[in-house]
């Protein structure tokens, strides 16, 4: 098989493996797991629990875990808790009839609720749609199909608008028996207080840096082992956006990018407008917003580093004395104005349709003049 089939066929095959409802293992969240099963053994589980986290890092895939767990579980009899005997782990073998009807989607006490696809757009819509939100209630009060357990996961909670969040908050106020409510967000500081204080949190943290590497090789084998490395480190720990820059050519744009800026004070005007090109080739294949959300978030690296009197480690060669000329030439206090305005710069283009090459060049000449 070619090299071009075979990572054509791999790229499925890592999506389907590591699909949250798919994925029987949980890699570096040990800590995550005793707290839901000391939960679970004490006889005393709370209703609901707000699985946070940065994306990718194994959120959803915990969350289907302990769903899957919890529906594996015998039916209580008088009680709707477990048994006597402790459990020692979330695990359900894919073998398992319910890991396989959850896997299905065909489980009828578990209930998905996550952001549906636009199909005129091809991608997933802004928001969970208010009325699947809505489902949730009705469900969680009917009586079990199977004699246990009633569980709701939301994927992507943080996605939910004001109504949508407002049905869950009357979920919470008055929580059914024998329901369990997952919510799962990158961004459970932004949903209601009254939300947050109602569930039991958990924060998942980023993934070791070798353990994304380890994923990528087992998973993603048709990426090139010394990308690894690179791709774990520019990812900050989520396995799911290193897959999603391997696949959108991120490490290669990220290359291109720092080879721009390492010619500061001065861009060579001719690589940038070829850069510029590059991005805004007239097939949308999401090249200019992956190039775009690299500098942002190597702007942010920079200033952050700055402010602590110390570099992080090299994603790419030669940052480091890249970092060092630009703090020599300008405080952070100025950076962290040229991180903000290129942000800005870039979510105009965004709103306002601006020609997304002309926004790449002025994102560009801000920096030749902050480092100037």
């Amino acid at each position: 098989m070619s090299k071009a089939r075979a990572s054509a066929t791999a790229a499925p095959a890592a999506e389907e493996a590591l699909s949250p409802r798919r994925n029987p293992d949980l890699v570096g969240h040990d800590e995550a797991e005793r707290l839901l099963l000391e939960a679970w053994n004490s006889g005393r589980l709370p209703h609901a629990w707000l699985i946070g986290g940065t994306p990718g890092i194994g959120k959803a895939t915990l969350a289907f875990r302990f769903a899957r767990f919890v529906l594996a579980q015998e039916p209580p009899g008088d009680s709707l808790f477990g048994g006597s005997a402790p459990v020692t782990s979330l695990h359900v073998g894919p073998d398992h009839p319910v890991f396989r009807r959850v896997a299905s989607g065909g489980h009828a006490d578990l209930l998905t609720v996550e952001r549906q696809r636009d199909e005129k757009k091809d991608r997933l819509k802004r928001d969970i749609a208010v009325d699947d939100v809505r489902k949730i209630g009705p469900f969680l009060r009917r009586t079990s199909a199977e004699g246990g357990w009633r569980v709701a996961v939301i994927d992507g909670a943080d996605r939910m608008n004001l109504s949508g969040l407002n049905a869950i908050l009357k979920i919470l106020e008055e929580p059914p028996p024998g329901a369990l409510l997952l919510l799962v967000s990158d961004n459970p500081g932004g949903m209601l207080p009254t939300i947050r204080s109602r569930c039991r949190k958990l924060t998942l943290k980023p993934l070791a840096e070798e353990t994304v590497i380890d994923l990528l090789g087992q998973h993603r084998p048709d990426i090139a082992a010394d990308d690894r490395p690179a791709l774990a480190r520019l990812s900050e720990g989520s396995v799911g956006r290193a897959i999603d820059l391997a696949d959108a050519g991120g490490l290669a744009l990220y290359r291109e990018m720092i080879g721009l800026l390492s010619d500061l004070p001065r861009i060579d005007i001719v690589a940038a407008h070829a850069f510029g090109d590059k991005l805004t080739r007239k097939q949308d294949d999401g090249m200019f917003e992956t190039a775009t959300e690299l500098l942002v978030w190597w702007l942010a690296r920079f200033a952050r580093s700055l402010a602590r009197g110390s570099w992080p480690a090299e994603v790419v060669a030669g940052e480091a004395a890249l970092m060092t000329r630009l703090a020599n030439a300008r405080g952070l206090e100025r950076w962290v104005e040229v991180w903000e305005k290129v942000q800005r710069l870039f979510a105009r283009a965004e709103s306002a349709n601006l020609d997304r090459k002309q926004v790449v060049l002025n994102a560009l000449a801000a920096l030749e003049t902050a480092a100037a």
